[in-house]
């Protein structure tokens, strides 16, 4: 499990096809505190590590994706120099500051317009028809990992507004209209949907 605040931007370093696709990815984390098997969300997908290294000065660790989550997903799209959120898992005891995400990505999203609000940046996204239906105003949702609160919903249409801080500290300094984006609903907006069938 994960709460959407990103602690890291890694790069992808390094990608291999085979059976799955390998992938290498820098980062400011320290080496001796990933494991082998640890959970760690990359742009929203929950991957595990499967090596661990060091180069230069800089931490590595290495990943596998399957075809489901390079098809579900932009991972697909990942190649060397790309940049991604990272989070690490949450332990016992750790502050919940944005909201629970499971680093199951639902499918994938795009950036209709960016533009400035204040000192922010208001994102407008276009979502798939079939999960539009779980997005609601003032609800959360994870975009490329990051814990966002939604402003408004019109159809398959929707705005968050991003602030300086998580600008800087994250990849969406960089995001621009056109892009694709990791997106997974909020859990329990999937339990109340699914809730209200039942009651039909």
């Amino acid at each position: 499990m994960f709460t959407g605040l990103i602690s890291d931007i890694g790069e992808v370093t390094a990608t291999r096809s085979g059976g799955d696709t390998w992938m290498k990815i820098a980062c400011t984390y320290d080496p001796a505190t990933i494991e082998i098997g640890a959970s760690i969300c990359c742009a929203g997908t929950c991957l595990t590590a499967i090596e661990v290294g060091v180069e230069g000065n800089r931490c590595w660790f290495a990943v596998e994706a399957s075809k489901e989550t390079l098809d579900m997903t932009t991972l697909g799209n990942w190649g060397e120099g790309t940049r991604i959120n990272l989070e690490r898992s949450l332990k016992f005891g750790d502050e919940l500051g944005g909201h629970l995400v499971s680093g199951h990505v639902d499918g994938v999203c795009e950036i209709v317009s960016r533009t400035p609000d204040g000192d922010s940046v208001r994102f407008v996204f276009r979502a798939p028809e079939e999960l539009a239906k779980f997005i609601a105003a003032k609800g959360s949702v994870a975009l490329n990992g990051t814990s966002l609160t939604v402003n408004e919903v019109s159809g398959c249409e929707f705005g968050v507004n991003i602030i300086p801080h998580t600008l800087q500290v994250t990849t969406w300094g960089d995001a621009l209209p056109g892009d694709k984006i990791n997106i997974e609903i909020d859990m329990l907006a999937r339990y109340v949907a699914r809730l209200a069938e039942f009651q039909k």
